[in-house]
């Protein structure tokens, strides 16, 4: 197409060479972790000195894609009843091990195609994220009528998940009005009711000056645990931004901390597997704040014992990568 002859001949010569010379040519890459994981150096560095024995497979998950789980609206339907309503519509699935309201596709599909979708019968949101409402439950099942603040609330799947679970007085904070809006458009399609609030997390100039029963703290993070499907992080993100994203995650629990009521519950949760965003961030809260415990449960199925909280890798065909930190004040 180009009429320059000299160059097919070169691309065929590659061509043969690669085919004779493969499996050398691989093992020459394979060497090379940086290229064999498609990973950047820095942050193998990072995943490797943070996890030694964890780190390849971290790796690994990052270059697959993430399944397709739903999250079961049980205000509608057991998950039960609805993934058999999913198989009569020709899209098994199966129930997740750890989410009670769970169910990971076989096959993606068109959330259109999704039986009752714009009904409200059902939402997408990874296994890992669906966790913050249990940790929650101890906190919010006994008290119908809580006031609950989730801050950083964009896109308002965790929001929507409190409402469908909970009998609640929820606030929703994000400081991105276009994002705000997309909460707005899920519980509209959900059927659900929140105040809510564009607005600056870090500030106070928002509050009415009622203390919370809860606030869901949804950092801004590297999102280092859902790369598979955001795989540009590997290209977008450094490592400087780590540090300014634990100094702003620092101050959003400084900010928060003192609007929640005693005997309180703050849930902190990031999609990151980086010690600075997760353990290191809640272990120096702790540290600085003396009505802060932690109440992180350790009987639990899912994740790793990470400091006062749980860490969650980013699995193939499973959840995504997660840190969940439960605090009560005192």
């Amino acid at each position: 197409m180009l009429g320059k002859a000299w160059a097919t001949r070169v691309l065929n010569g590659c061509l043969r060479r690669l085919q004779r010379e493969s499996a050398e040519l691989q093992a020459v890459v394979d060497r090379d972790a940086n290229v064999a994981l498609e990973h950047p150096t820095w942050l193998l560095e990072a995943l490797r000195h943070a996890w030694p024995e964890q780190w390849q497979a971290i790796a690994n998950a990052n270059n697959q894609p993430g399944p397709m789980t739903l999250r079961v609206n049980q205000r509608h339907h057991d998950r039960e009843t609805y993934l058999s309503l999913l198989d009569s519509n020709g899209l098994p699935g199966q129930l997740c091990v750890h989410a009670p309201d769970g169910i990971t596709l076989d096959q993606p599909c068109d959330v259109t195609t999704l039986p009752g979708f714009e009904k409200g019968l059902v939402s997408v949101q990874d296994e890992a994220a669906q966790l913050s409402a249990a940790l929650l439950g101890p906190a919010l099942a006994p008290r119908p009528g809580a006031r609950v603040l989730d801050a950083c609330c964009a896109p308002g799947g965790k929001t929507a998940h409190l409402l469908e679970q909970f009998d609640i007085n929820l606030t929703a904070v994000d400081s991105d009005n276009l994002r705000l809006a997309r909460v707005d458009d899920t519980l509209q399609r959900l059927g659900l009711t929140a105040e809510l609030q564009h607005a600056d997390a870090t500030q106070r100039d928002w509050w009415k000056g009622t203390p919370f029963d809860a606030i869901l703290l949804d950092a801004p993070c590297s999102s280092t645990g859902v790369i598979r499907r955001h795989p540009d992080i590997k290209k977008l993100r450094r490592p400087d931004d780590i540090r300014k994203l634990a100094a702003l995650q620092r101050q959003l629990l400084d900010n928060l901390w003192p609007l929640l009521r005693p005997g309180g519950t703050l849930l902190y949760a990031t999609c990151s597997v980086l010690p600075e965003e997760n353990i290191d961030q809640v272990e120096a809260f702790l540290a600085r704040t003396p009505d802060a415990k932690a109440t992180t449960p350790g009987d639990v199925a899912w994740g790793a014992p990470s400091g006062s909280g749980r860490q969650l890798f980013p699995e193939d065909g499973g959840h995504d990568g997660f840190f969940y930190a439960r605090l009560e004040k005192r």
